[in-house]
């Protein structure tokens, strides 16, 4: 038994040298393959302004014994290009999802990080850092890029930041901080030596010490002078996730930000 050429749609787009009725032909199917698979071959010459003879001829060129023949290749071509069409909106709904699954997350962790903020710690966080002449910023590792978020957006408006990963440094840079001055840590957890034993030095040269977290208990808590909440909330897309969202700290950082650039009066009415 001979073995079917295979595609149709594929044998006509593949650059075979066609006459310009073949062409006609080949046109006309492509435009509409499952009209194409379901017509006579009268039809079809019919609608291609050419006749059955070169309908057949363009069969036999493309390797098929006849109409019949050519037609059940056109068939399979629908069938395929229907199941293509299937998975690719089972596809598209599954991306969908997922882009909903992570807007609705992270519209919650946004949601709880403003809840959960204290008002009167807020209004006195932004009077400190207002009239600070130094402000030290000190991350963990995974808040790191708030840091330095922070650091560019404080720096904009005129301040003096300091910021380092290395251990040495950062506590060097506490130990020259005065009471004029601010150390301000990021961290998710509130649990890093490096930065407690940066906040104690800190707090030992009289500066005030503002702590961004997660945990109110964690013991970077316990040596800020000022604390302000980030959402404590399941922060990653899938259980697998290895870096938790730093949404809810950038967040609290941008709120930070916009409220020392407008200069608004934050006094209690």
């Amino acid at each position: 038994m001979r073995e079917s050429p295979g595609s149709v749609v594929t044998l006509l787009c593949s650059g075979i040298q066609l006459y310009s009725a073949e062409r006609r032909i080949a046109d006309c199917i492509l435009s509409d393959v499952k009209w194409a698979s379901s017509v006579t071959s009268a039809e079809l010459a019919h609608a291609s302004r050419s006749s059955e003879a070169t309908v057949t001829r363009l069969c036999h060129k493309l390797g098929f014994e006849n109409y019949r023949k050519f037609q059940l290749a056109l068939a399979r071509d629908v069938m395929d290009q229907q199941e293509t069409e299937v998975q690719r909106t089972i596809s598209q709904d599954k991306l969908r999802q997922t882009l909903q699954s992570v807007q609705a997350n992270r519209q919650e962790e946004v949601r709880a990080t403003i809840q959960a903020l204290n008002l009167r710690q807020l209004r006195q966080t932004l009077s400190i850092l207002r009239s600070a002449e130094i402000i030290q910023i000190e991350a963990t590792d995974n808040t790191l890029p708030v840091a330095i978020d922070a650091s560019l957006k404080l720096s904009s408006l005129g301040k003096r930041c300091v910021t380092s990963m290395v251990a040495e440094k950062t506590r060097a840079f506490a130990s020259t901080l005065t009471e004029r001055d601010v150390l301000l840590l990021i961290s998710s957890s509130g649990r890093s030596d490096r930065l407690l034993e940066t906040a104690r030095v800190a707090r030992s040269r009289g500066a005030s010490v503002l702590l961004i977290t997660c945990d109110r208990r964690s013991p970077l808590a316990s040596q800020a002078n000022h604390l302000l909440l980030a959402s404590n909330r399941a922060q990653r897309i899938v259980d697998t996730d290895p870096a938790p969202s730093l949404l809810s700290s950038a967040l609290l950082v941008e709120i930070l930000y916009y409220l020392l650039l407008t200069g608004e009066d934050l006094t209690e009415a």
